[in-house]
C-alpha cells in the first residue's frame, strides 16, 4: 500500500483541472508543448509549468526530438497511482473541456498527417535517390530478412566475405557460413566476430561439413557457376536441409562473357531456367521456381536469377515456411559482392 505522503503528492499533482486535461490528452497521444498549447488553448509558459508538476510527480515522461520535447504518460507509474488516475478519469467522464479538447486534438493530429502527405507529391520523382542518400542502398534486404523465422538455422554455402551472414544474423537463431577459401573465411571471420550466433566452417560445396537435416534454409549466392558439378552441390544442399527446408540459389543467366573463365575462374557461363529446375528436382527438391532478376541500371555483370525450392515432404509448422519471393528478389539484387 502506498504511503500517505506519496498519495498526497499524487493528489496534489492532479488537483488542477488543466493538469488533468493535459494528462488525459497525453494518455492518448505523445504531444509536444506547442501541440498541447493548441489543444488546451493556453500560453506555452502555463503549459510548461503544468508539465513540470506532472513530470516531478512521476505522471509523464519526456523525450527529446530535435529542438522539442515530446511528452506522454509515464509507463512506470505505481499501481496505486494508476488506480487513482482511473478513478479520477471515470468521475470526470466527458464533463468540462473533454469534448472540445478532443476536437482540437484531432485537428492537431490531422495537421501532422497533412504535413507528411504534402511532402510526397513534390518528392515522388526524387524519393528513391533521397532514401538512398539518407539510409543507403541496402535498406530493403534487412527489412525483408525480418520475415524469416527467428528460430531458424540458416546456412550460407559459399559465404565469401560474410556479407549475408552479417545481415541474416540479426533475424534468425543461428547462421552457418561455409566456404572452401581460407582467405574468404578470414575476411568473414573479421566481419562476423561480434556476432555470437554466426559460425564459420571450411568445406567444399560438394561435401558440406554439416549434419543431415541441420538447416531450415540454405543459400547458394553466386556460387554455382564456380563449381565443376553443380548437381552434386545441390544434392548436398538437399541433404543438410530439414524436411520443409527452403533452398535459395542466386546466379547468372546464360551469357557470352567467356573472359570470366580466365579472369574469375567461372566454370559455367550462366544457367538456363529449365536446367536449374531439372537439377533442383533431381536433387530431391520440390516446387522449384526460377525468377529472372531485372538488372540495375548501373551494374556491369550479366542478368541474374533467383531459384527457390523446398525439401519435401512434411514441412513442419514454425520451421521452414516459404521464404517470400520478394526476399529472394531483394537478396539477389544485393548479392554481387560477396
Amino acid at each position: 500500500m502506498a504511503s500517505a505522503p506519496a498519495i498526497f503528492n499524487w493528489m496534489s499533482s492532479l488537483s488542477d483541472p488543466t493538469r488533468v486535461r493535459a494528462l488525459r490528452l497525453l494518455e492518448r497521444h505523445e504531444l509536444s508543448v506547442a501541440e498541447l498549447c493548441d489543444v488546451l488553448q493556453l500560453p506555452q509558459s502555463t503549459v510548461s509549468r503544468h508539465l513540470k508538476v506532472l513530470s516531478d510527480g512521476g505522471w509523464v515522461d519526456a523525450r527529446r526530438e530535435g529542438t522539442s520535447n515530446l511528452y506522454t504518460v509515464a509507463s512506470d507509474r505505481p499501481a496505486p497511482a494508476r488506480k487513482l488516475w482511473t478513478l479520477l478519469r471515470e468521475q470526470l467522464g466527458e464533463k468540462g473541456h473533454s469534448a472540445s479538447d478532443d476536437q482540437r486534438l484531432q485537428r492537431v493530429l490531422a495537421a501532422r498527417q497533412t504535413r507528411s502527405q504534402a511532402f510526397f507529391p513534390s518528392s515522388a520523382g526524387q524519393w528513391d535517390k533521397l532514401r538512398e542518400e539518407l539510409f543507403g542502398d541496402r535498406l530493403d534486404a534487412p527489412i525483408l530478412a525480418g520475415l524469416l523465422d527467428e528460430r531458424w538455422s540458416v546456412g550460407d554455402l559459399g559465404c565469401g566475405t560474410g556479407r549475408l551472414l552479417e545481415a541474416l544474423s540479426h533475424f534468425v537463431a543461428r547462421v552457418i557460413g561455409v566456404d572452401d577459401s581460407p582467405a574468404m573465411l578470414s575476411a568473414a571471420r573479421r566481419r562476423t566476430a561480434p556476432l555470437p550466433n554466426v559460425e564459420l566452417r571450411r568445406g567444399s560445396m560438394e561435401s558440406l561439413p554439416l549434419g543431415d537435416g541441420s538447416l531450415d534454409a540454405a543459400l547458394l549466392v553466386l556460387v554455382l557457376h564456380h563449381l565443376a558439378e553443380p548437381p552434386r552441390a545441390l544434392a548436398e544442399l538437399t541433404r543438410v536441409l530439414k524436411p520443409g527446408g527452403r533452398a535459395l540459389v542466386l546466379d547468372m543467366q546464360p551469357h557470352d562473357r567467356a573472359e570470366y573463365r580466365a579472369q574469375m575462374g567461372h566454370a559455367w557461363l550462366g544457367f538456363a531456367p529449365s536446367q536449374l529446375e531439372r537439377w533442383l528436382a533431381d536433387a530431391g527438391l520440390q516446387a522449384p521456381r526460377v525468377r529472372s532478376i531485372p538488372p540495375e541500371p548501373n551494374v556491369k555483370g550479366p542478368p541474374l536469377f533467383a531459384a527457390s525450392a523446398i525439401k519435401g515432404p512434411g514441412s513442419r509448422p514454425g520451421s521452414s515456411a516459404e521464404i517470400p519471393t520478394k526476399v529472394e528478389s531483394c537478396l539477389s539484387t544485393k548479392g554481387r559482392d560477396r
